[in-house]
């Protein structure tokens, strides 16, 4: 994978032509490691590649936690949800010929760092609201940059300028997909499908039998879809996996309860499991 090194730590020019001042909405430039619009209004790109554009703080437990962000590297690192990795890397080969790629809710851009290998041309811009998790996603690719953003807040990026809006088991503010994206543009959505890890019980939050409808409800007024493309297997999660693949997602806010933790606790041995998604693809209506 195409990873930048220790030195590439400003944000890609190309990034910095997207992004608009989250105080005035004027576009902005970037100086050294200091990013400012006209107005004089200026944000630092932190030491880990990173630029922070929010003003307001955020509610607790809305932005994943450095434990979390530890538990997502260590699983996605093992390539139990690779396949997952390349459907999305296969969608945008299929559709992308080069641009802007906007993650949204990008956690530590492993999902963005295969689709920019997919689309050498194209460049990406992480937006999560985790400062923990764009410390990795900054890092991801030698093509991406990262902003520290809400997604349901007003995106501080220019209009029309995304050829593709990646969203994987992230919040979905539709107005603002539809903004950004060209009119030809394309959203790409990843959800987990109904048994997604149906066999860890409670300690995962289950996938409802609506869920597709209300994603279509959610969309259905902006964008028309294009097709669906479902990713399942079979996998072998060991103990350490398990903890992984519930601590790093919302689940880890509910192991207090029922006796959560002491079950996931005291796994000891393997478990087979499903891992299934859909990968659903839009086009924005006029």
């Amino acid at each position: 994978m195409n990873t930048p090194g220790p030195g590439n730590d400003p944000l890609p020019p190309e990034i910095v032509r997207s992004l608009l001042c989250s105080v005035c909405g004027d576009p902005v430039g970037s100086t050294g490691r200091t990013v400012r619009c006209g107005r004089g209004h200026s944000f630092d790109v932190a030491k880990q590649g990173y630029v922070n554009l929010l003003h307001a703080r955020i509610p607790a437990g809305t932005a994943d936690t450095a434990p979390m962000v530890a538990a997502r590297v260590d699983l996605l690192s093992s390539g139990v949800y690779l396949p997952l990795a390349d459907a999305l890397a296969k969608v945008a080969s299929e559709y992308v010929e080069g641009g802007l790629i906007i993650d949204a809710g990008a956690g530590t851009g492993y999902y963005l760092a295969h689709v920019l290998d997919a689309v050498p041309t194209a460049y990406g811009l992480a937006l999560d609201v985790s400062a923990v998790a764009l410390r990795r996603a900054a890092r991801a690719h030698t093509r991406a940059g990262a902003a520290v953003w809400n997604l349901w807040e007003p995106w501080p990026v220019a209009d029309s300028s995304a050829s593709l809006v990646l969203n994987v088991f992230a919040p979905r503010n539709a107005a603002q997909f539809h903004r950004v994206l060209t009119a030809d543009g394309l959203l790409v959505v990843a959800t987990p499908n109904p048994g997604h890890l149906g066999e860890l019980g409670d300690l995962v939050i289950s996938v409802d039998g609506g869920k597709d409808a209300r994603l279509e409800e959610t969309l259905g007024e902006r964008f028309s879809r294009v097709e669906r493309r479902d990713v399942t297997q079979r996998v072998t999660l060991s103990p350490a996996q398990i903890r992984q693949v519930v601590e790093m997602g919302p689940s880890a806010h509910h192991l207090h309860r029922d006796g959560r933790r002491e079950r996931l606790d005291s796994v000891t041995g393997s478990v087979d499991v499903t891992t299934s998604f859909s990968v659903t693809l839009y086009r924005p209506v006029p």
